[in-house]
């Protein structure tokens, strides 16, 4: 195999992200995911001002290191209330739900 320089590819993302936008429903689309990424990001950083490891959490709440894994990554199955209410009680804190105006 031929020896092949590595040259990093520079990623100009704000010029990807207004090529996406001219995608119809693009931009509802993100604007979608956005509310779930803030939910999976307030998870991880609740349990990480906890101090908690994924297991320390998984044994709090009776279940497994994979299942709080999937909680806190994954887009596919957001969790229930009572999954989240769950959740919140092993690290200490309340679930609060606000709807406010667009």
């Amino acid at each position: 195999m031929a020896d092949i320089a590595y040259e990093p590819l520079i990623r100009d993302r704000d010029s990807e992200r207004s090529r996406a936008a001219t995608i119809p429903g693009y931009t509802e689309a993100r604007q979608e995911a956005a509310a779930e990424f803030r939910l999976l990001r307030e998870l991880l950083d609740a349990r990480k001002r906890a101090g908690l490891t994924q297991e320390d959490v998984a044994l709090r709440m009776g279940t497994t290191r994979s299942a709080i894994s999937r909680l806190e990554g994954s887009r596919k199955h957001l969790p229930a209330l009572s999954t989240l209410r769950r959740y919140a009680d092993a690290l200490g804190c309340d679930v609060v739900i606000h709807l406010v105006p667009r």
